[in-house]
């Protein structure tokens, strides 16, 4: 690893792109994501690598498409209506086993929304989005370092099941600068069986996956269940003995992680479990938590609850009947202050659980 350097979370993406071995990058710009085209217009063009500004949405998710599907490792960005414009294209390429590296730095609210931060878009993101019936798995850094992190590796993830990932951050994320590092340019590129590359061997390889409705349907939900399997990634701070667990990913999670330090310090017994993916979404973190638990808040920047759905599920790895409750922040990053206040409303009793 280099020296640190403060880098806003949009380039230093871009940059850890670059280094993970991006040949081609496709894009229409949308605040927030913009810097990321900006910085990699003239970055790709200096390393010999191929920059297209499309002409649209659609247009940039479909370059990535045809790219990815030549065995080019491919990328694009975007945030809110631009992310609802490249499901179709995102769609295919699962149903075609084409990986690709997909960055959303979400911004809140629905139609255009607006240039708050928020996390609105988990319901699709997590669950495929398009016409459904597949899953991209979805990264969520809550860290510059963490997300170049998490960028430098991700074509290999995609690659390896021939899918699409997602790595979601969002406006504040995007725009914030942090000390971070980055690794060496990877050098070694594999060669894939599978890659339309004009010589005619990606053919048989991709009817691998091809063929009747339960062809199609058994190789689809074999990948799905791998993917859950080997992807789960996640973070927990002081659940060996919490009696109420937190669950946040993203930026709040930074801000939990403070506030379970602040309630520990009082004698209260709590803790976190932060996602790392949030698909598949770490059901494993929580079969590991004891028996004490009495119960979940989902933190998280939306304004009608949606993780929230997904931790009420991970519930039945610990026992049944756990309360799951809601604090949901809009458009707006919650403060230590509204977390602990929360959490002495659940405990007092005055606040309903979700599920």
């Amino acid at each position: 690893m280099a020296k640190k350097k403060m880098m806003k979370g949009n380039m230093a993406i871009a940059e850890a792109a670059l280094r993970g071995g991006m040949d081609i990058y496709a894009g229409y710009p949308i605040t927030p994501s913009t810097e990321v085209m900006e910085y990699l217009s003239g970055r790709m063009i200096d390393l010999g690598r191929v920059f297209i500004q499309a002409e649209s949405e659609l247009a940039a998710i479909n370059m990535v498409f045809g790219a990815g599907m030549m065995g080019k490792r491919a990328m694009t960005a975007s945030s809110g209506p631009g992310m609802a414009l490249k499901q179709e294209g995102m769609s295919y390429m699962a149903r075609n086993n084409t990986p690709a590296v997909i960055l959303n730095v979400t911004r809140w609210g629905t139609g255009l929304g607006s240039l708050n931060a928020g996390q609105t878009d988990y319901l699709r993101d997590t669950r495929g989005g398009g016409e459904g019936g597949y899953r991209n798995i979805v990264f969520a850094p809550n860290s510059i370092q963490e997300a170049v992190d998490i960028t430098y590796d991700s074509f290999e993830v995609a690659e390896k099941y021939q899918n699409p990932v997602v790595i979601m951050t969002c406006a504040n994320l995007g725009q914030m600068e942090e000390p971070c590092s980055f690794p060496e340019f990877k050098t070694e590129r594999p060669t894939f069986d599978w890659a339309m590359d004009g010589t005619g061997r990606g053919i048989a390889a991709r009817q691998r996956g091809e063929g009747s409705i339960e062809v199609v349907g058994q190789h689809t939900l074999d990948k799905v269940n791998a993917m859950i399997e080997n992807e789960q990634r996640w973070e927990t701070f002081e659940v060996e003995d919490a009696e109420y667990v937190f669950v946040a990913f993203g930026l709040p999670s930074r801000a939990c992680k403070d506030t379970v330090k602040a309630l520990r310090a009082k004698g209260e017994k709590v803790g976190l479990i932060r996602p790392i993916t949030i698909w598949p979404f770490p059901v494993k973190a929580f079969a590991k938590l004891g028996s004490q638990v009495k119960g979940f808040i989902s933190v998280e920047g939306t304004n009608v609850g949606q993780m929230v759905e997904d931790v009420a599920l991970a519930t039945k790895k610990v026992k049944t009947n756990l309360p799951c409750y809601l604090l949901n922040h809009g458009g707006n990053l919650p403060t230590v202050k509204q977390i602990t206040a929360f959490y002495e409303g659940v405990k007092a009793g005055n606040i309903k659980e979700v599920f």
